[in-house]
């Protein structure tokens, strides 16, 4: 075997979930190697994902990564789908044609349940609407010119407090392109650090579906590209690069400099989906119903000799019009909280996540799904990977377990009087 081809070198596919990380390494030799951490741990490292290959390999933390030896780094991630649920993307500002600053607002005025009385909208991911003297007609005719001087100005009022990230979504421009590509110019003479245009986010008619996928866009591909250097600062470990590619919502992999926030959003369900129709490929099973049950949500899917796809979707309150995997996701996983309202029990929707987590991972967290199938046996801490506690190395603990479901017990009597 050559010592210059990928197979004599290590392998690492990662699943960064939003609770565990998973990864599957290949060793030169061909063995496979598994290995689970928790996605956050703040005091041990920073990355769930680059500890990994790290302990993998060997390696003291902080140590250097040998890059040499790694031929290819491939992974399915929730950050672009955290940051959209928790609303922590980049601050951007929504460029548009004057008289169209609330479309995206108003959307399609679609009432999915139709007697609900209080309708609370979404929030919105961009924080500024700067409208622009401009119109381009349905054939290409130059309605009303660009006041390039007018949009100057606004969008250096936008990046003088401090926003970074722009929109760029004019009336039929994702036909006629010549406004659009006027004011992404400018956007990048003044400096904004991303810019996101709708002829080439998405371009296609529907201005508030192609508005909301550009918006989307603006929004999460920062986080994305801080990550991603991140991670590629830390496998250049000898200074050499290495191949690092990102699972896309569609379910294909991307190199990560092209890897962008609209196709990112289920890039770590899509990993689950072709892992479990590749192993039922293997098994002989031409049709399968997908059950991915993570900390925070439950993804099920179904196949049939071929993969389904969405073209348009809604993700957090957000219209997308970019393909991806066609996913049911159900909020509720080993990590939903169980909890007494006064009168009975309730379990979620909110999740304890990685950090703290479940009360058996040993970092104080709440009574969750997880604990109830270790109190109950379902899940045997001997035989639970061990990854708790401060140095990474203990099991759950089914101690505390009993001692919270004690406490939350004498919690019900007292408040019922059972």
């Amino acid at each position: 075997m050559s010592a210059d081809t990928n197979d004599s070198r290590w392998e690492f596919w990662i699943d960064r979930g939003g609770t565990f990380t998973d990864i599957v390494a290949r060793r030169p030799d061909g063995d496979l190697v598994a290995h689970k951490l928790l996605s956050e741990n703040p005091e041990r490292y920073r990355d769930a994902a680059v500890q990994g290959i790290r302990d993998v390999l060997g390696l003291p933390a902080g140590a250097p990564i040998p890059s040499a030896i790694i031929g290819a780094v491939k992974m399915g991630t929730t950050v672009a789908t955290n940051a959209l649920l928790e609303r922590r993307g980049e601050r951007t500002a929504l460029v548009i044609t004057r008289g169209f600053a609330d479309a995206l607002r108003i959307a399609y005025q679609n009432r999915p349940k139709l007697f609900t009385r209080r309708i609370e909208l979404p929030e919105l991911l961009y924080e500024r609407v700067i409208e622009v003297d401009e119109r381009i007609g349905a054939h290409g005719d130059i309605v009303r010119p660009l006041d390039i001087a007018a949009a100057e100005a606004a969008l250096r009022d936008a990046s003088d407090a401090g926003i970074r990230a722009v929109a760029i979504v004019l009336v039929h421009g994702y036909r006629f392109t010549a406004h659009e590509g006027m004011l992404a110019a400018l956007a990048r003479r003044i400096g904004f650090a991303q810019i996101s245009v709708s002829h080439e986010v998405s371009p296609l008619m529907k201005l508030v579906s192609r508005g909301d996928t550009t918006v989307v866009d603006a929004y999460l591909s920062p986080i994305l590209r801080r990550y991603v250097d991140d991670v590629e600062a830390e496998l250049r470990g000898d200074g050499q690069s290495v191949s690092l590619q990102f699972m896309q919502s569609a379910g294909g992999l991307t190199d990560a400099h092209l890897f962008q926030g609209k196709d990112a959003i289920l890039s770590g369900p899509a990993g689950g989906v072709v892992g479990a129709v590749e192993v039922s490929r293997l098994a002989g099973f031409d049709r399968i119903i997908g059950f991915d049950m993570g900390g925070t949500s439950t993804d099920v899917t179904h196949w049939a000799g071929e993969y389904e796809r969405a073209f348009v979707t809604e993700v957090a309150g957000v219209r997308l019009r970019a393909p991806m995997m066609r996913i049911h996701t159900v909020a509720a996983g080993g990590g939903s909280i169980c909890w007494f309202d006064g009168s009975r029990f309730r379990v979620g929707a909110e999740s304890a996540g990685a950090n703290p987590g479940p009360a058996a991972y040993r970092r104080g967290g709440p009574l969750t799904v997880t604990d109830c199938n270790v109190i109950v046996g379902k899940l045997d801490p001997s035989l639970f990977p061990k990854v708790f506690g401060p140095d990474g190395d203990e099991p759950l603990d089914d101690a505390i377990v009993r001692a919270k479901f004690a406490a939350l017990a004498n919690e019900v009597t007292e408040k019922t009087g059972i």
